[in-house]
């Protein structure tokens, strides 16, 4: 009964960080983004643009990195969508964001119109299945949570600490924060501040893009309309959460992909209530995740501390020409 118990937690802790993966790629992409002042609303229409294009592409091709490589691409494409009308065009940020997320919603459904039948190939299944690591897969409940994962898992958990030292540890991340904090003391300063907007939203726009794919080829395996299912919208609410941490959103991302899990694993739970069942709706434990955020909001809100505040320029358009 022990044992039972034991590889019962294992397998919702397992379920759990691969439900907050595409969570996690998709809260850096929305971090890269707001460090250089820039609020894209439109996470949930590039992950669903990454989730149809890499599903597309890996069903017609069957390779793994040509999957990524599209998927990344086509977040992107919806980023410099989004670059061009914000920082070229100077257009409301959050009007945009909003514009890009109906954009990438109809644009999945009309792509995966004719996948929702189709199957991904042996060899491209088995390239993203968990590996197990000897010797560290068999440590109890630890082991099959973090050492019997996808390569998928593992590059996101990899992206986490490489952006978060690109951006505390490197002088282009220094450059990064100063022109979200100051646009304007970084051009005095000789930064190019159009170019690291560009940047960086079109990088944030490509993991985007991959945590969708994720979902799409690795998680789910088939493709059905809005995949992603709200997860760019815990997202966006992430990165308050993480306090614009790339660190702190791992833990954030598989705390929600648990809340997530929860819904997905208890289905129709019946709980005894004085000699009667009352059954709790599958929609009810949906909506944990949502809730959730709202609360987290309103308690990170709540705390008034310096590190816990947005980049400065966060949400202003940028005009050269009044510094």
């Amino acid at each position: 009964m022990e044992n039972t118990t034991v590889q019962m937690v294992a397998l919702f802790l397992q379920t759990s960080v691969q439900m907050g993966t595409p969570i996690l790629f998709a809260t850096l992409g929305a971090i890269l983004g707001e460090k250089v002042g820039h609020l894209n609303l439109g996470v949930e229409g590039m992950m669903l643009m990454g989730a149809v294009i890499g599903f597309q592409v890996g069903f017609s091709s069957g390779d793994p990195a040509l999957t990524l490589l599209a998927a990344g691409s086509a977040g992107a494409l919806g980023a410099l969508i989004y670059a061009f009308v914000t920082v070229t065009l100077r257009a409301n940020q959050i009007v945009t964001g909003l514009a890009l997320t109906i954009f990438g919603t109809g644009f999945s459904s009309f792509v995966g119109q004719k996948l929702a039948a189709e199957t991904l190939s042996d060899s491209l299944v088995k390239s993203f299945a968990p590996m197990e690591i000897p010797i560290l897969k068999d440590i109890p409940i630890l082991g099959k949570m973090f050492f019997s994962q996808s390569l998928y898992v593992w590059l996101a958990f990899i992206l986490a600490f490489v952006v978060y030292f690109f951006i505390k540890c490197t002088r282009y991340g220094l450059n990064l924060r100063v022109v979200g904090e100051n646009p304007a003391a970084a051009d005095a300063s000789g930064v190019h501040v159009d170019l690291y907007k560009y940047i960086s939203i079109l990088l944030g726009g490509a993991m985007c893009g991959i945590g969708g794919a994720y979902t799409s080829v690795v998680f789910i395996g088939r493709w059905q309309e809005e995949i992603t299912a709200g997860v760019g919208w815990i997202a966006v609410a992430l990165v308050i959460f993480a306090t614009w941490h790339p660190l702190k959103a791992i833990f954030g991302a598989y705390f929600f992909g648990m809340l997530r899990t929860i819904g997905f694993k208890i289905q129709n739970l019946s709980i005894p209530f004085f000699g009667n069942s009352f059954i709790i709706p599958t929609q009810l434990l949906d909506m944990i995740p949502y809730l959730m955020t709202i609360i987290v909001l309103v308690i990170i809100t709540l705390r008034k501390k310096r590190e816990n505040q947005p980049p400065g320029w966060l949400g202003n358009p940028y005009f050269r020409e009044d510094r």
